[in-house]
């Protein structure tokens, strides 16, 4: 499948994470129409899961979200330097220090004890700003929130009763809307509904939302007032298949080159612990990335990299700053030819879920776990 073009494209480089902006747009523009009137809150934690926060919130908006979350007051902040009019939700455990930052980027915030919403309210006060609160509800996950539907509706009241604050919203997270065979999204929705049903009857305003990217995809039933999606958003696949086949644009390609090109007989090893021997005359190239970048250690003889447009197969052990690739026993590839690790090269393509299953995770944890060091590079497709 051809990638399209897209303005600022980088040239070779040691290891570069390219980052479509546009089709981080036009995936929010396919969230929102499977919304139907519901509100989406794109969610750009963890630095947008790896592919830039401030950026992808941007262009989150411009594809017609409405909200943005994140989980820390760090993250907040950041947002709030860039994005002055945006409507912010900092979902994430806060201390006091952290609440003050989060209230002074004026952003709602969550709570699920009354001793932390006390606290809003005298942090608020003291501020001389009056806290958008957010109750969350245990329905399942087994996280943040209280499991008992009354101590839920006896703080939802408190919080409204409570002149300092005011009380924004109820939530919940689901905890396997990923797992189509599972029963238990549909337990959670279930009470969830149910408990919301209840506050709206004292409290209309309260906006309701439940949603993942995977609960969105899979059950309209879960919209509610809003949907906080993250990984769709990315063009990430949330049931951790194909992102195409659920009109998904994969926003992120991880890049390299091929450094060197060495001639290998038979027997002779490449890497740490000569894990992996030639078993016949061969060529091996050497891409300067390696688990530094988060090109993980256990890929070792596992992975793969597209050079030329063709898959090659990682072959000794990955090693903090280089990647061997087997190029075959007649290989034309030279050095400097570039090299993906994550996207397309040609007609080829290696999903970001193809490298999660290799090493049995899922796809949130490759993108995150892309180091710091590797510089993204911010594109903008025209779209296909």
């Amino acid at each position: 499948m051809m990638a399209p073009s897209r303005r600022g494209e980088p040239g070779v480089q040691r290891a570069v994470a390219v980052v479509d902006q546009g089709a981080v747009e036009r995936n929010c523009a396919r969230l929102v129409e499977a919304l139907a009137g519901s509100r989406l809150c794109a969610v750009v934690k963890a630095n947008g899961y790896g592919h830039g926060a401030v950026e992808c919130a941007q262009s989150a908006l411009a594809g017609g979200a409405t909200w943005l979350a994140v989980a820390a007051a760090a993250e907040v902040a950041e947002l709030r330097s860039q994005l002055p009019d945006a409507r912010l939700l900092t979902m994430g455990a806060l201390t006091e220090a952290e609440l003050d930052l989060a209230l002074g980027a004026d952003s709602d915030v969550a709570a699920w004890r009354p001793g932390f919403a006390h606290l809003l309210g005298e942090r608020g006060a003291e501020l001389g700003v009056r806290p958008r609160v957010h109750v969350k509800y245990d329905s399942g996950m087994g996280r943040l929130g209280e499991r008992d539907p009354d101590a839920v509706l006896a703080l939802v009241d408190a919080v409204a009763a409570d002149d300092r604050l005011d009380l924004a919203g109820l939530w919940t997270h689901f905890a396997t809307a990923d797992e189509p065979d599972s029963d238990f999204f549909g337990e959670q929705l279930g009470r969830f509904a149910r408990l919301a049903e209840r506050v709206r009857a004292e409290h209309p305003d309260v906006l309701v939302h439940a949603a993942n990217s995977a609960a969105t995809l899979r059950d309209p039933a879960s919209h509610f007032d809003m949907a906080r999606c993250g990984i769709a958003i990315y063009g990430l696949d949330p049931f951790h298949s194909d992102p195409f086949a659920r009109g998904l644009e994969p926003a992120l390609e991880l890049r390299s080159y091929v450094a060197d090109v060495k001639r290998f007989p038979a027997g002779v090893s490449a890497g740490y612990g000569q894990r992996w021997r030639a078993p016949a005359d061969t060529w091996v190239g050497v891409l300067p990335i390696g688990y530094g970048d988060g090109v993980r250690r256990a890929l070792t003889n596992n992975g793969e990299a597209l050079v030329g447009g063709r898959r090659y197969p990682f072959v000794g052990t990955v090693s903090m700053d280089n990647v061997t690739v087997d190029l075959g026993p007649a290989s034309s590839v030279e050095p400097g030819s570039a090299a993906v690790l994550i996207g397309a090269q040609g007609d080829a393509r290696i999903l970001c879920e193809e490298v999660a299953r290799r090493l049995e995770t899922i796809n949130y944890e490759i993108t995150c776990g892309i180091a710091p060091r590797v510089p993204r590079v911010q594109v903008r497709s025209a779209g296909r």
